[in-house]
């Protein structure tokens, strides 16, 4: 078997356990605001906005699969929240993207799943070594979730107030699984990188999110020690794999530590219109 042979064959293994225990998942189950709607599991946080997750579809197709996609939309419309579906790239129907975009659903950025084993990711004791005066603390305190809203919008340049109170409620287990939240700071104090995971009760999964970085501080080794931590608090849990929605900014570094590329996933956004949002609706979290 060649080496192509095999990373498509462990691609295509890590997808199959992906699909299996976390892609309807999302959430623990019975979190606030979760609910099963025939095939999805559909997420409302209020202010935030919702998300639509699904192993498969159980074979909805044509007028009947418009009339569901409809019917989100309008759930969500009545809330005057947007809506988030996120679609994987071997969905069936093979149709359901231009069914979306129909539906009036806009498609973001894509992004690539990419799925390790903890021990592979965490690599020897300590991790890969950090820039000179920058240390990671795992944190828990609001203050310090404040300061990952304020880098998150400092990076990304949108409004991110959402950040700070989801993070607490996650960080809290509100949501049924436990969330670790890191930030890389400087000897000053200044927070150059943060990131979370969130360890997935009753799976082999562990997620790992976030990972904004200072411009100053790209290229730095800030990124990778921030994943091999995290990979680091899985295997201690026990679980077994690591995952991560990848943009393709970081993509590349994750498979060059061992994260193999098992799917691709594209967010398809429903936005009310601006007269019909609620207060403080922006894009889900």
């Amino acid at each position: 078997m060649t080496t192509s042979d095999t990373d498509r064959e462990r691609a295509a293994g890590y997808r199959a356990a992906y699909d299996a225990q976390l892609r309807d998942r999302g959430f623990a189950p019975g979190a606030p605001g979760t609910e099963r709607v025939g095939p999805v599991l559909r997420r409302t946080l209020p202010r935030q906005g919702g998300l639509i997750l699904y192993r498969d579809l159980g074979g909805l197709d044509g007028e009947a699969l418009d009339a569901f996609i409809a019917a989100q939309r309008e759930y969500f419309a009545d809330r005057g929240l947007p809506v988030e579906w996120k679609y994987h790239g071997h969905d069936l129907p093979a149709d359901l993207p231009d069914r979306l975009t129909a539906a009036g659903f806009t498609p973001g950025e894509r992004e690539t799943v990419v799925i390790g084993e903890a021990a592979d990711v965490a690599g020897p004791p300590g991790g890969p070594p950090l820039p000179e005066g920058v240390r990671l603390r795992d944190v828990t305190d609001r203050a310090d979730f404040d300061r990952i809203g304020e880098l998150a919008e400092a990076v990304w340049a949108d409004d991110r107030s959402w950040l700070a109170p989801a993070l607490e409620e996650m960080a809290a287990g509100r949501d049924g699984d436990a969330c670790v939240v890191t930030v890389a700071e400087s000897l000053a104090g200044e927070v150059v990188s943060a990131a979370w995971a969130r360890f997935h009760q009753g799976t082999e999964f562990a997620s790992l999110w976030g990972g904004s970085t200072l411009p100053n501080w790209r290229g730095k080794g800030v990124y990778r020690a921030l994943v091999a931590h995290r990979a680091a608090l899985a295997l201690a849990r026990g679980f077994r794999y690591v995952q991560v929605d990848a943009l393709e900014t970081s993509r590349p570094i994750l498979n060059r530590l061992g994260l193999v590329s098992a799917a691709t996933t594209v967010p398809y956004v429903w936005q009310p219109a601006a007269d019909d949002r609620g207060d403080g609706a922006v894009n889900p979290a």
